[in-house]
């Protein structure tokens, strides 16, 4: 692998494809050797990730922003594709989320919901609702966190969560509803990019491949994602 040896990998991932990393972990590792991995929200990484950072995997908005500031070399890579979709604790009814008006009551039912604070999918809903104009009528009730914001909702702190799909699946005691109805939906493109003076460029090309193989596809797909 040219430069895998010696190689550790300094890698930005978004909370969206981080339970596909966790799981692959010890492949990756077998395969490249030492991971350095950051993880957090598309808007924390974009703040924080350098030209020498390896592999930045994020929204294909936000890699396409830092190839254009120049910290990333094109071209883009397309690992995945992400819903937006609502969960309930482990063992509580299943909300109807079928249409926009029966999810609408859900929201209007429920004491308490979850987002993410600076997650794409967080700031989506954010506007939603406003669009809606349910702002007034919601708004007390939505927490934001930062991270998986539905671990709220499996440790009983809000009644629902709202998250990309994919960072609902890792998280232990929840239940799943599914996606949120189309005229609500945003997906997502999980992307990758590397660093413009990634000191490991084949190492990082070679671990990017991984991701968007058949070998890593059933991973993705248990995680709510598709491949891109």
């Amino acid at each position: 692998m040219g430069d895998s040896a010696k190689a550790v990998l300094d890698i930005a991932c978004s909370n969206g494809l981080k339970g596909v990393v966790v799981t692959l972990t010890q492949a990756l590792q077998s395969k490249f050797g030492e991971l350095a991995i950051n993880y957090g929200s598309t808007k924390q990484l974009a703040e924080s990730v350098t030209p020498g950072t390896n592999v930045v995997i994020m929204s294909d908005v936000g890699i396409d922003g830092l190839i254009a500031a120049g910290t990333l070399a094109s071209p883009r890579l397309d690992i995945a594709r992400s819903r937006i979709g609502l969960a309930v604790r482990k063992g509580e009814p299943h909300p109807d989320i079928s249409t926009l008006p029966a999810f609408i009551a859900t929201l209007r039912n429920a004491k308490s919901i979850s987002r993410s604070r600076q997650g794409i999918s967080g700031l989506h809903l954010a506007g939603e609702i406003v669009r809606l104009g349910l702002a007034d009528e919601l708004g007390p009730k939505i927490k934001a966190y930062d991270g998986y914001a539905a671990q709220a909702c499996a440790q009983g702190e809000t009644d629902i969560a709202i998250q990309q799909i994919s960072e609902l699946a890792p998280v232990p005691g929840l239940d799943i509803v599914g996606p949120l109805p189309d005229e609500v939906q945003k997906i997502t493109i999980f992307s990758a990019g590397l660093g413009a003076r990634s000191a490991h460029r084949e190492t990082a090309v070679a671990f990017v491949e991984f991701l968007k193989s058949k070998q890593a596809e059933p991973t993705l797909r248990a995680n709510g994602l598709e491949p891109a």
